[in-house]
């Protein structure tokens, strides 16, 4: 194996303590993540290679800028741009990488962002569910489907190793566009913006909030990028209870219905999330492995369990979806 890349497979096994935690520019995705093809099936494969960062003087600066240019085939600045996506998918700052160190670099850039999804692009077991959210905690990233087709993904952080966010299937419940956190330190709120609960119990939201590159990082809710926080804000549907179905105060009537479906699925990683495959001639994307169908996930709560002996009640079965 080349020095390069077994640099990044150290980079990627340190444990958490050891790795650098700086924190994702969220302001500058927000172009990479809204671009979209209205047609699914227009969107290229894109296959990857590996990028060793160079310069024959040994300074990284000016490694870093030879790479720039040529992501940007010639144009520093469309290759700093382009650089953006870089970062994302290797979960890393570029900024803090040093010459000999080696990048996975898509073979294709402009391009709507589920080109580089690691989910699936159609789930034939979500085809009946109008929107189904999903989030795996191994790859560290969420896929939304509509009637089993992809609509979005992004990157997510998830509950560090001492509050990992739990597995299961779960629904969104309340949401609240801001919220501090109740486990604020005192003088030191923690703000979090686009809240939508999925385990009330517990008080689990996805919400927006500063991400770092090393993976799991929080108090077992799940952070995600502004643009995407935002978007699941407007996207999914919070339940409907007698006393009503967005804010906190829902909480207080009787659930009549459910809102979207969301699955918690994967293993935490240990360390920085992997989502690449390292092969001796080129990397290979992960794919997220789902299951055969949402129902095939285990409820979360007393919730799930509760609706899930409803809905069997209906179709006249113990086991029938």
């Amino acid at each position: 194996m080349r020095r390069g890349v077994f640099a990044l497979l150290l980079v990627f096994l340190l444990p958490p303590a050891l790795q650098a935690q700086d924190y994702i520019n969220q302001t500058a995705l927000e172009d990479i993540l809204e671009h979209q093809y209205e047609d699914l099936d227009v969107i290229p494969e894109v296959q990857y290679h590996y990028y060793i960062l160079h310069h024959s003087s040994g300074n990284n600066v000016l490694a870093r800028n030879t790479l720039y240019k040529e992501l940007g085939e010639g144009d520093l600045e469309l290759g700093k741009k382009r650089a953006r996506l870089v970062e994302l998918l290797n979960r890393v700052l570029i900024r803090n990488l040093e010459i000999g160190d080696t990048l996975v670099v898509p073979n294709r850039f402009d391009l709507d962002f589920r080109a580089y999804s690691p989910f699936p692009r159609y789930y034939p077991g979500g085809r009946d569910f109008d929107k189904l959210f999903i989030m795996d905690k191994s790859i560290q990233a969420f896929g939304a489907y509509e009637y089993g087709k992809l609509v979005r993904w992004g990157v997510i952080n998830t509950g560090a190793p001492d509050n990992p966010t739990p597995n299961g299937r779960f629904n969104f419940n309340w949401k609240e566009e801001y919220r501090i956190s109740s486990l604020s330190p005192p003088d030191e709120p923690w703000e979090m913006y686009w809240v939508f609960n999925f385990h009330d119990a517990r008080g689990i939201h996805v919400h927006q909030y500063p991400m770092p590159t090393g993976g799991p990082d929080s108090h077992g809710c799940v952070r995600l990028i502004d643009a995407d926080a935002k978007w699941v804000f407007h996207w999914a549907d919070p339940w409907q209870t007698t006393a009503g179905g967005t804010g906190i105060a829902s909480r207080r009537g009787k659930i009549i219905k459910q809102g979207t479906t969301v699955l918690v699925i994967g293993e935490d990683p240990v360390g920085r999330p992997r989502p690449f495959i390292f092969k001796k001639q080129y990397p290979v994307l992960k794919r997220v492995e789902l299951p055969n169908h949402p129902y095939d996930v285990p409820p979360g709560t007393p919730q799930q369990e509760y609706f899930d002996r409803l809905r069997k009640a209906r179709e006249g079965t113990g086991t029938s979806r």
